[in-house]
């Protein structure tokens, strides 16, 4: 078989790259090529459409929608360079096409929805270079990487981005000489108590600039330390930029009041403060550019020929659509069993505590979307001690139906309640604070069971769960959260403690529930 080959350029070969003809040299791998991503999108339809619904619908991921215009214009800002080389099928980026299919596995296995996502994103960046070849691969380089940011990614750092939010306020709070006082994202000045909300962790913006950072990295630098530096900057001034604009929210606030505080805001955040950010990240970076606006995207004579893996473009395609049944087919005949459960199951009985109604002073309920069994209920000791007990049962885990994942647990999305901070916990419970408008506070001890093992923590209970599903095991899970609401500035925590102590074994109370001996 013949190796891809530097073509010599010519307006006869710019035609036939974009020429219907039978005997153009490009049309068959483009055909090919077509083909493999409408299989791929038809198996994974599910993956393809989560991902469309979301940059639809989430104001962080909108950007998500340029992305793929943007990417078929970096194809086509390079069709005269792509035009000088003969695509030729490439097997060994099937490796790369194989690692997205385990990858997607792997994130089915666990409830993953990004693994999921991800490993589409590779497959279809797999078959096109296996499809197109290796110099064609080089060519298109940028463009197959850039696919990546169609992830949905990023909500995962907004715990983080609100607590170095809301230490930024209090840090340009103080240098201003206003009084505030903060625990975990609340913060509390003579004009009002604030709370640094999902919406306000400035993720959206942080994603998107990241994204157009790595657009403008490419067409705009060659030095890769200039694109690192600039990188670097579309992380460092999002976060300040944001930081600052909710200090100036707050600082507003105390002079003008909360209304009209929160109305600027909401005009400033939406309106200007990203063509702000943006301007000002560019006008750092201009100065830097060292690429001009007309120079080639790459050198075609720079790519060196394919010297192995050549193979037959039928060939690929057919190992192309088997690699991805493979996974598909695993999913549907191991991993969907769903475990029997009892059809009703009941509130645990407590030596020396007695079931109450439940009256909190402020209204709180944890969110487990799709359980097959919903326990609630108030305990209530003979010294007047209230604890409250939330239990969840899963028959079988999977899309909309997790154990633990985004929105799952203490805090349900959209809540009036918030994080606080980490306390004390068992060593197979997660503890946290968790805090309302009032304030009201509760202290929250979470214990997770799956596949015989408790745990507090969400990487090991995915983790199980991948066990679980990938190996046909018992995906049977339960959720117990043990909650006590403060009473003024007292915890609760001795109360919630011997609760804890007189249910006894947790891993035998959460068995129970699931009718497992």
């Amino acid at each position: 078989m013949p190796t891809a080959a530097v073509i010599p350029l010519s307006s006869q070969r710019l035609r036939w790259f974009f020429s219907r003809r039978g005997d153009s040299i490009w049309l068959r791998p483009l055909q090919l090529t077509a083909a493999a991503w409408a299989v791929l999108f038809v198996l994974f339809f599910g993956d393809a459409a989560h991902m469309l619904h979301t940059w639809w619908n989430s104001s962080t991921f909108n950007h998500c929608l340029l992305i793929v215009p943007i990417i078929g214009w970096l194809v086509v800002q390079r069709r005269e360079e792509l035009a000088q080389l003969a695509p030729q099928s490439w097997w060994p980026a099937l490796l790369w096409f194989g690692a997205g299919a385990g990858g997607w596995l792997l994130g089915e296995a666990a409830g993953v929805a990004l693994a999921r996502q991800a490993g589409l994103i590779m497959m279809l960046q797999g078959s096109a270079s296996a499809i197109l070849g290796a110099q064609v691969t080089r060519g298109l380089l940028f463009p197959l990487f850039y696919m990546f940011f169609l992830i949905p990614f990023g909500e995962e750092f907004v715990p983080a981005l609100q607590m170095l939010t809301a230490d930024m306020c209090m840090a340009l709070l103080a240098l201003v000489g206003v009084p505030a006082h903060i625990e975990g994202i609340f913060i509390t000045t003579p004009g009002g108590y604030f709370r640094v909300a999902e919406a306000c962790s400035g993720v959206k913006f942080l994603v998107a600039m990241v994204a157009l950072g790595a657009l403008v990295s490419n067409l705009c630098f060659k030095s890769w330390v200039r694109r690192a530096g600039f990188m670097a900057l579309c992380v460092v001034v999002p976060i300040l930029a944001n930081g600052l604009r909710a200090f100036g929210t707050i600082y507003i606030a105390e002079h003008t009041g909360i209304e009209f505080a929160a109305s600027w805001d909401h005009v400033f955040y939406g309106w200007v403060f990203f063509a702000i950010v943006i301007g000002l990240v560019m006008a750092i970076g201009w100065r830097f550019f060292d690429r001009r606006a007309d120079e080639a995207a790459f050198n075609p004579a720079e790519i060196p020929a394919t010297a192995f893996g050549a193979a037959k473009p039928n060939l690929v395609l057919a190992l192309i659509t088997a690699m991805a049944v493979i996974p598909l087919a695993w999913s549907a005949l191991v991993m969907n069993r769903a475990g029997d459960l009892p059809d009703r199951i009941a509130m645990p009985q407590v030596a020396g505590w007695e079931q109450i109604p439940y009256t909190p002073t402020a209204d709180w309920k944890p969110n487990f979307a799709g359980a097959s069994h919903y326990l609630f209920g108030r305990y209530r000791s003979a010294a007047g001690e209230d604890v409250d007990l939330f239990a969840v049962a899963y028959n079988r885990q999977a899309e909309g139906q997790e154990l633990v994942g985004y929105g799952q647990g203490a805090i349900a999305p959209d809540s009036r309640w918030s994080w606080s901070e980490n306390i004390a916990a068992p060593p197979n419970a997660k503890g946290e604070r968790i805090k309302t408008a009032g304030p009201v506070k509760r202290e929250v001890l979470s214990f997770y069971r799956i596949n015989a093992v408790t745990t507090g923590s969400p990487v090991k209970v995915k983790l199980e769960t991948l066990k679980a599903r990938l190996f046909a095991g018992d995906q049977r899970a339960v959720a117990i959260v043990l909650s006590a609401e403060h009473r003024g500035q007292d915890t609760q925590r001795a109360a919630l403690d011997r609760f804890l102590e007189d249910i006894g074994d947790i891993d035998k109370v959460a068995d129970r529930m699931i009718a497992i001996d």
